[in-house]
């Protein structure tokens, strides 16, 4: 009942504290994209921080963080997990839903940042424009997230990784680093209760570009469920929690 109660009560002022940190740094965020990303990292970094002491919830980085222009390839289970892969990297990019630029405060912010937008129904042609964007120079250079399952994964369940991946990976020509984690058994897709614990997101050794689709979505997939599996284990997890 305790950790319910917390687990409210650290809900509640992550709500309040977003409007708060969002309309602080707007003045400087409206004419810098430095400061929209420290806007961003600013909440994150409040939200990971009062996890910690107030539901027992640390959150754990491990692995090289890439600093360079490379395709990230996530494991996606919570909203957790987003806030520590764009804390942890310098200039994260990433591809989402299209919805989301018209949620308030986030949605200006993730305008400002250059996040790249994509209509579900339309997944082929936004990542053609993305790449298109990325050679002329519109967007800037940056670490590009994507979620290679194309939405959050509860754990334990298996949805098939999406062939865009591959397609960034081909056209961008660059190293992709596979990203797997287990917030979402501490921080569940649905609901308010928030489990005590580590939550980690594991930053794995590249793949450089070159490899063939296949043998890239093998190794990719091979990667992540192998690492992100073992990171439930370690955290206690079993199928019927």
């Amino acid at each position: 009942m305790l950790q319910w109660v917390r687990s409210i009560v650290y809900i509640v002022q992550a709500t309040v504290a977003m409007p708060i940190i969002g309309l602080g740094f707007a003045p400087w965020a409206m004419f810098s994209k430095r400061g929209a990303y420290a806007a961003c990292k600013a909440y994150a970094g409040w939200c990971m921080w009062t996890a910690r002491w107030i539901i027992g919830l640390r959150c754990e980085v491990r692995g090289m963080v890439p600093e360079g222009e490379v395709l990230i390839a996530a494991k996606h289970q919570s909203f957790l997990d987003i806030m520590i892969i764009f804390h942890a990297l310098p200039r994260a990019k990433f591809i989402m839903k299209k919805e989301i630029l018209w949620t308030p405060i986030i949605g200006q912010y993730t305008k400002r940042m250059q996040m790249i937008a994509v209509d579900r129904g339309k997944r082929g042609k936004a990542i053609s424009k993305m790449i298109a964007d990325v050679e002329a120079g519109q967007i800037e250079p940056g670490q590009i997230v994507i979620y290679s399952q194309g939405t959050r994964v509860a754990p334990g369940a298996y949805i098939p990784y999406k062939v865009g991946t591959a397609v960034l990976y081909e056209q961008l020509g660059q190293p992709c680093v596979p990203v797997a984690t287990n917030a979402g058994y501490f921080w569940p897709r649905r609901g308010l209760y928030r489990r005590p614990g580590v939550a980690v997101v594991n930053f794995l050794e590249p793949i450089p570009p070159g490899l063939g689709r296949d043998a890239f979505m093998a190794q990719l997939e091979d990667r992540v469920e192998t690492t992100s599996n073992a990171l439930l284990n370690e955290a206690g997890w079993r199928a019927a929690d």
